[in-house]
């Protein structure tokens, strides 16, 4: 296969939005390749038959399959480059990637710039260390998922949710409309991890209880499952002796967190943040290797598809920028951190000289709930400026974009902190 100037990994919402905006910033649509492990473009959206996508990017609600179908057309339409069926296996800080598939057998490319919009990941139980056996009836929230919307499967009729992740709290509700009970779902925070609406539509509508610090400690059954227990956890989210009650269950499904799907980043030798699990990138969501930029829930895990989207066309538009000139020269890099209740900002990097705009935004998760609290941009320690904000909590990523005092005060600083107050 030909040489190309942008290679994409991943054909999800990020990487065909990237895909998309290099080719608006002039790269041609046979320059540009898709690579896609599934069978068809879309990555998780294409089971996501639930409303709630687009509201931010489009100004009206989508399901998932359309929301990715609105970029599919235009891929298509544009005739961009891409290959399903395609397993990449390596990455190389020389932006060669090696993958294989039915069509093409085993291939090595060249690109110029390489995108990673590979997505994320469930935990799985074996991250749990819960006791018992290995019966059948437990998975994960978005197998379950894919079993009920594309496959035409129901898991189970009695069902317990461990974790309130939003793809737990869509499921919960997805079990009961196809018949099933949801008898409870456990998490093991004194907090949900999931939107607030999606708790709304999809606990409370349909009177499904939600525990807090609550977890399973038990699974029982041999060859499938008959039952879990469950106990309260205390302030150090250890189980509470005593507090152990048994439910009758045929089915466990586990909403556990995600993570990024980052083997080839790590392979490549690209810097991983430690918190977010994912590259770390600069305002161009360059990674630590020039060339190879990063964008969607392979960087950080979002809970809205449309901040996805936005930050594919940045990392999209700066692979053509650096096809196009190659490496700019910038100033000194800064440092993001986060601070008092913030656990992480996102970009790690800003380039004091280099592409920062009052569009350049930062997203940060907080690491528990808050209310009335101020939000605190400061440069070296002295404060920038300051944004209040009535509640927060872990569930919902928080952003806001650069101020013209903000990019000033940046250009001669050395670290950025973003705390509350």
């Amino acid at each position: 296969m030909e040489d190309k100037k942008i290679i994409i990994i991943g054909g999800g919402p990020a990487g065909l939005a990237a895909a998309i905006e290099a080719n608006n910033a002039g790269i041609a649509p046979d320059d540009i390749l898709i690579l896609e492990r599934d069978r068809e473009l879309g990555g998780i959206l294409n089971q996501c038959i639930h409303a709630g996508f687009g509201l931010h990017m489009f100004g009206e609600e989508l399901t998932g399959p359309e929301y990715a179908g609105r970029f599919i057309d235009i891929v298509k339409e544009r005739n961009i480059g891409y290959l399903c069926d395609a397993m990449v296996l390596s990455v190389s800080p020389e932006r060669e990637v090696a993958f294989v598939s039915p069509t093409e057998g085993f291939c090595r490319v060249r690109a110029g710039a390489i995108v990673l919009a590979m997505g994320c990941r469930e935990r799985t139980r074996g991250a749990l260390n819960i006791a018992g056996s290995r019966p059948a009836g437990i998975y994960s929230a978005g197998t379950a998922q894919r079993y009920v919307n594309i496959d035409g499967y129901l898991p189970g009729k009695r069902v317990v949710i461990l974790g309130s992740g939003d793809i737990g709290l869509i499921m919960a509700r997805r079990m009961t409309l196809e018949g099933a009970k949801v008898l409870r779902v456990c998490e093991l925070m004194p907090y949900s991890g999931g939107l607030p609406r999606n708790i709304a539509q999809c606990l409370d509508d349909f009177d499904i209880p939600l525990y807090l610090s609550h977890t399973v400690v038990g699974i029982h059954g041999k060859e499938r499952l008959e039952g879990v227990t469950v106990a309260k956890v205390g302030d150090d989210r250890r189980p509470i002796p005593g507090t152990e009650e048994y439910i009758e269950c045929d089915t466990l499904l586990l909403s556990v967190g995600l993570l990024p799907e980052n083997e080839l980043t790590r392979e490549a030798g690209i810097v991983i943040d430690r918190i977010t699990g994912g590259a770390q990138v600069d305002e161009t969501m360059q990674t630590s290797i020039p060339g190879i930029f990063a964008c969607g829930n392979v960087l950080h895990v979002h809970d809205l598809v449309d901040f996805v989207t936005k930050e594919a066309y940045r990392a999209g538009a700066s692979a053509a920028a650096y096809v196009a000139g190659g490496a700019a020269p910038v100033g000194e890099t800064l440092t993001t951190e986060g601070r008092n209740g913030v656990r992480y900002v996102m970009p790690q990097k800003l380039n004091a000289q280099g592409n920062l705009t009052t569009e350049t935004t930062l997203f940060f998760r907080v690491d528990n709930i808050y209310r009335d609290r101020a939000i605190v941009l400061s440069v070296d320690g002295r404060e920038i400026f300051r944004r209040k904000k009535r509640f927060l909590e872990p569930g919902q990523m928080e952003s806001f974009a650069l101020t013209e005092d903000a990019i000033a005060a940046i250009r001669s600083g050395k670290t950025v902190t973003v705390a509350l107050d």
